[in-house]
């Protein structure tokens, strides 16, 4: 796992969670890694290599470093997993998207008609790449910038999603099926009065410290909430079939993340 900072991942343990249960000796670290330092970082990979997970602020770094994309990951500009070809040049590709769609559809979510994306980085690009897949045509995303969140709108025209960006300024609209929050611990705490009665699902990407006020209110409010732990573990096991060519071990994996009573 590259990214900056990183020590706070729990990526290592599903990992290595998942190559134990799957009988392979693997090892599977956390480094810290910014953007200047990435190419240098890509360049000193051996053979012993199988692949890369990135996370902030890494994922459209990557990007020029690959020599080939997923049509996925070229579509969204996104990159968090790296493979290698033959000749060992990197394959990027983008798990994130499967992580949320499966975090959704296990929480029940299926059609989704209406949604809101929250945050204008790289796993916005991804959450509405998901909506999509759910079947959202039309999302309103929300952010603090709208001019700093023109990838996310180039993304979206790949795809074919309307994308209806919001500055978060003054009464804050979160009505809709899904609300997907991806910026960090804090940011959403300013939308917890935006919260109305009967919300729909909320997922947000944030896991600790859990639950986030947002998560709260939406959860007192009688809305759904999903963790952001469900993404992580499934776009990880996502990653694990990319890395190994195996089934990765659900079960394993899960019993390895913290538990959110």
């Amino acid at each position: 796992m590259l990214g900056h900072p990183v020590a706070h991942s729990l990526s290592p343990a599903l990992h290595r969670a998942a190559y134990a249960a799957l009988g392979l000796d693997w090892t599977y670290d956390a480094v810290d890694v910014d953007v200047p330092d990435l190419p240098r970082f890509v360049r000193g990979l051996d053979d012993s290599w199988a692949g890369l997970s990135l996370t902030m602020p890494l994922k459209q770094a990557v990007v020029p470093l690959c020599s080939q994309l997923s049509p996925l990951a070229e579509a969204l500009g996104v990159v968090n997993t790296v493979t290698f070809a033959a000749d060992r040049s990197l394959v990027g590709d983008n798990t994130d998207v499967e992580g949320i769609v499966v975090a959704l559809r296990s929480a029940g979510v299926l059609p989704v008609t209406s949604a809101v994306v929250v945050g204008g980085g790289a796993t916005a690009v991804s959450a509405v790449a998901a909506l999509g897949e759910l079947g959202c045509s039309s999302t309103a995303l929300l952010v603090r910038s709208v001019p700093r969140a023109q990838p996310v709108v180039d993304a979206a025209e790949r795809l074919g999603v309307e994308l209806r960006p919001t500055d978060w300024v003054g009464a804050v609209d979160l009505q809709a099926d899904v609300v997907v929050s991806t910026v960090p611990a804090g940011v959403a705490d300013a939308l917890v009065e935006a919260v109305l009665s009967a919300p729909g699902v909320l997922l947000d990407v944030v896991y600790s410290p859990w639950p986030t006020p947002l998560a709260a209110a939406w959860e007192r409010a009688g809305g759904t909430v999903v963790s952001g732990l469900e993404m992580l573990l499934h776009q990880a096991a996502a990653q694990v079939r990319l890395m190994t060519g195996l089934e990765p071990p659900l079960d394993a994996m899960r019993a390895a993340l913290p538990r959110q009573d």
